[in-house]
């Protein structure tokens, strides 16, 4: 049996129009019209590859009655959700199965030694929590989280503060969300970035932000920043993401570059979110950036993404919501290090590296593999710190008290 990978897909499952069966796929930049998958952790394309017998319908089913890919189609051809499934899979095997493999690369490679445990999964039985995992069965840390944002609509519906007060007073803020429209259903995914040291001076600002994933009941935890470099942004004058809640849907960052392009976040209307930008220059958001005697300072951007950050070393951000590859804290509050396998920038994601994006992929691929498959996007909600006080069940150190677990010189 030869490996598995993007592009395998039965034989008689090849599909007519490859450039088609892509097009929903490939909406942005130089990947329309293409007719092979993008692997990004390699930097390559995968041609479609027909395979013997129905290989991949089978681990198709396999993955979908294990709990990774509740809204996969059994097609017979390994896509980006099937890719994502596997490499949750994977992940699962090295973190959380008490009988797996720590030294497991989720790498989305199908392999004897992934092939093997998907064999004792098979003849157990058995489903991931993950896979098993509901709203209605909801974590506490994920029930308090709902409540603190329920709370966080109403508060700054009625009291919208100086920024939000610029938001409110334009008509259409694309991507952004006036308060009033926030929604915090649990049928939803939510990402939530949680904005900390933001008035402090920094030329090169660090990755010592907090990312909350809500998801089937679910917490996991990232960290990276959501403030932009001036080393990044390249002028003085940089972006911040104004806060509040954001509509995002999955597309691809660095859409123009082949050697660079991967798959992130993107505004899901492509006018973009708004933002406002560091008008004294002092490499901070300030209440002195709100100063509306030029007019509102509030603007529109298209390029804000939320993308992956290597493994944090760095604050690769000129104004979008970086991700850190290093490590991550997974549903059950445990530290997960990806260190051995983290890249730390593109020059390390090629075919003979064995490198990947670490945490950033599992934050992607959650996303990919249990939002509703009517759904097509996210909700991204970036608030301050000390707005986690508005629910003593969450409080203002949360943050501090997760970044300490995952990255201690952030904190």
């Amino acid at each position: 049996m030869s490996a598995l990978f993007l592009g395998s897909c039965d034989a008689d499952k090849y599909p007519a129009d490859r450039k088609k069966y892509l097009a929903p796929f490939h909406r942005d930049g130089l990947l329309v019209g293409k007719v092979s998958f993008r692997d990004d952790d390699r930097t390559a394309w995968r041609s479609f590859r027909k395979e013997s017998a129905s290989e991949v319908t089978e681990l198709q089913k396999f993955l979908h009655q294990a709990g990774f890919m509740p809204r996969g189609v059994v097609d017979g051809v390994f896509d980006y959700v099937t890719q994502a499934a596997v490499r949750l899979f994977q992940e699962y095997v090295r973190t959380v199965d008490p009988n797996g493999d720590s030294s497991m690369l989720p790498d989305g490679i199908v392999g004897r030694g992934t092939n093997a445990h998907i064999s004792r999964w098979k003849q157990n039985g058995t489903v991931s929590d993950w896979g098993k995992a509901s709203v209605e069965t909801a974590s506490e840390e994920y029930t308090n989280w709902i409540h603190l944002l329920q709370k966080a609509k109403a508060h700054y519906s009625e009291n919208p503060g100086s920024i939000m007060k610029q938001v409110n007073k334009i008509i259409n803020t694309h991507a952004t969300r006036k308060a009033t429209d926030w929604d915090f259903g649990s049928d939803k995914i939510h990402l939530i970035g949680i904005r900390r040291k933001q008035s402090t001076t920094q030329h090169d600002r660090i990755n010592d932000d907090l990312f909350v994933l809500l998801i089937q009941g679910m917490v996991f935890k990232f960290w990276g920043s959501t403030d932009p470099s001036v080393r990044m942004a390249q002028r003085a004058d940089e972006a911040f993401l104004v806060e509040g809640q954001h509509k995002y849907r999955f597309g691809w960052h660095k859409i123009w570059k082949e050697s660079k392009v991967y798959r992130a976040l993107k505004p899901y209307d492509p006018v973009g979110v708004l933002v406002l930008r560091d008008r004294k220059n002092d490499n901070a958001l300030t209440d002195a950036d709100v100063d509306t005697r030029k007019g509102n300072p509030v603007e529109i951007n298209n390029s804000i993404n939320i993308h992956w950050s290597g493994i944090g070393g760095l604050n690769h951000s000129a104004g979008c919501q970086v991700i850190a590859g290093k490590s991550y804290i997974n549903n059950h509050n445990v530290a997960i290090d990806c260190t051995k396998f983290a890249s730390s920038g593109y020059s390390e994601l090629n075919s003979s590296n064995k490198k990947t994006k670490g945490a950033y992929n599992v934050l992607a691929d959650l996303i990919v593999c249990y939002s509703k498959p009517e759904v097509d996007y996210v909700y991204y909600t970036l608030g301050r710190e000390e707005s986690l006080d508005l629910d003593t069940n969450v409080g203002s150190g949360y943050a501090a008290e997760a970044l300490q677990k995952m990255n201690p010189s952030s904190v």
